[in-house]
């Protein structure tokens, strides 16, 4: 296979349905099931539908194969971690990248679905054809890779499927290892698709048809997904686990209790109070997540937030350190009382705004809202254990200024559509991290005009010249870091979003192995053993 310096890549050769279960003890389990907890809510099970939430990625992760998949090196703090610098094979055997790098031709593996039929490059295309025509985030996804419409897709034969792309891009092939671009059994999707639903978008909501490593066998919305290995899978190592439940726990006292008493062998995404008391006691990782950032974002569709002077004052009264402390207990990464000149490309970084308390009086008294105003500031029910005392901490802070805040609970169900498919939360406290680790990228989801992240409804056509400029461009390209700190000016001059600071991801472990942080902040179990597996 073929690359070059300018792509950044290192490219390698490389059930039973169960009645939900509220105490289920992990020993109890035997070695071939797994038992994790999260709060987060899966509400689909297809990642192409429109409002599925970032829980439900777990399952296009576990259930289907992409292309090609990234490495693993070790994670900051000890650990596993995804390696972004390094592309693996998964359905795919072997590609090649053409010298002016606008065609990619994959050779796939002898694969076959969970149905027993074989893979091939046509359901590679109907896949991809479907990611790139559905709308809403899936397109979006695959059109920052550059891959934008069908007839860029080509099925030469059964095993070798071609990309044509319009402009070499540093995010071509990354961009085919991110959940998205999943491939789905097209003759079984086809079968079930109607006049109104092309893409069988109602039959893959409830039912998993990949070549991946686990199927679903029972999901109940609200409370457990089920998962069964495919022991055919030929996208990696088959999996050591031939069940994996995945028990929905909405309480971060009942997770922590659970897992400490061995009842499950994983908890993931706890709240980092709960990590930081842990971690003396099993084995905690605690990674921090690359391109992220907790943010307060204020709707310029909404007319106080309108004014860049109110935007500046917020910014200038937030209580930056005593959020740090109170919601993420001292873990991940400061992101405000940054240097106001910007000279260099790092992402995320800190921002040059701090707690004053005359700096945020003086931006109010030039503002449209001298006298202040009432407003409500938004918050996911699921991820309450930083939303929560960051909001309680904002809603205090701002009152010195003559801002009242209402702070409003949404369902964790919910809130994606509200947030980021409607853009209708006046303020709200958001945390998009970008999958490809890039800060045009970043741009490219939070700041472009209707893309779906970008819950500020902010518009500003500098930025979105720049993005579009900077997102194929290559890294080295001499007008790459001079447009990237103009956008980064920009930003916090303008202020749609107010960064808070970098999180991580927490992870708690009893009787489990094999754990591997991965940018998309889910749970990936194709990896995970019993400990002295």
């Amino acid at each position: 296979m073929t690359t070059t310096r300018r792509n950044f890549l290192k490219t390698g050769a490389a059930a039973t349905a169960l009645p939900f279960i509220h105490a289920f003890p992990a020993a109890a389990a035997g070695r071939d099931t797994l038992v994790a907890v999260t709060a987060q809510t899966i509400n689909s099970l297809d990642l192409h539908r429109t409002g599925t939430n970032r829980a439900s990625y777990a399952v296009a992760i576990n259930c289907y194969d992409r292309l090609v998949t990234f490495g693993t090196k070790d994670a900051p703090g000890g650990g596993l971690s995804y390696d972004y610098s390094e592309i693996r094979p998964e359905l795919a055997e072997s590609w090649e990248i053409s010298e002016d790098g606008m065609t990619l031709t994959f050779t796939l593996k002898e694969a076959t679905f969970q149905d027993g039929s074989p893979v091939t490059a046509e359901d590679v295309k109907w896949s991809f054809d479907r990611a790139v025509s559905v709308g809403g985030f899936p397109t979006v996804q695959m059109k920052a890779g550059g891959l934008e419409r069908p007839d860029q897709f080509e099925a030469l034969d059964a095993r070798t499927f071609v990309v044509r792309l319009d402009r070499p891009s540093k995010l071509s092939l990354p961009d085919l290892a991110v959940p998205v671009p999943f491939i789905i059994n097209a003759t079984l999707a086809k079968a079930h698709a109607t006049p109104d639903d092309p893409w069988a978008m109602e039959y893959l909501h409830k039912t998993t048809i990949g070549s991946g490593a686990y199927r679903v066998t029972r999901w109940d919305p609200g409370q457990q997904v089920v998962y069964e290995r495919n022991d055919t899978w030929v996208g990696g190592p088959v999996p050591s686990y031939a069940r994996v439940i995945m028990r929905e726990v909405p309480s971060s006292a009942t997770q922590r209790a659970l897992v400490e008493r061995g009842d499950v062998q994983i908890a993931f995404d706890i709240p980092d109070k709960d990590a930081a008391e842990l971690a003396d006691k099993l084995t905690v990782h605690s990674t921090p997540v690359e391109n992220c950032i907790h943010a307060l974002c204020l709707n310029t569709g909404f007319e106080p937030f309108r004014d860049p002077n109110v935007r500046k004052a917020i910014a200038s009264i937030v209580p930056y350190e005593a959020i740090f402390n109170a919601a993420a207990y001292g873990r991940g990464a400061p992101l405000w009382g940054g240097p106001a000149e910007i000279t260099d490309t790092a992402w995320p970084r800190r921002s040059p705004y701090d707690t004053d308390l005359a700096t945020a009086q003086a931006f109010m008294a030039a503002s449209g809202y001298p006298e202040g105003f009432e407003t409500t500031l938004s918050i996911a029910t699921d991820l309450a254990s930083w939303m929560e005392p960051a909001a309680l901490l904002i809603q205090e802070a701002v009152a010195r200024i003559g801002i009242t805040v209402d702070v409003d609970k949404i369902p964790g169900a919910n809130w994606r559509t509200a947030a980021l498919v409607e853009k209708r939360l006046p303020m709200h406290l958001e945390n998009f991290g970008g999958w490809l680790n890039t800060p045009d990228y970043y741009f490219f989801w939070a700041y472009q005009k209707d893309h779906l992240f970008n819950s500020s409804n902010y518009y500003d056509e500098e930025v979105e010249t720049l993005t579009d400029e900077t997102l194929h461009m290559a890294m080295d390209d001499p007008d790459y870091a001079p447009k990237i700190r103009r956008m980064f000016e920009i930003a916090f001059e303008d202020l749609p979003r107010i960064p808070l600071y970098q999180p991580a991801l927490n992870v708690a472990v009893n009787g489990a192995s094999g754990y591997e942080f991965w940018f998309h902040r889910q749970l990936d179990i194709r990896s995970l053993g019993p400990t002295g597996a």
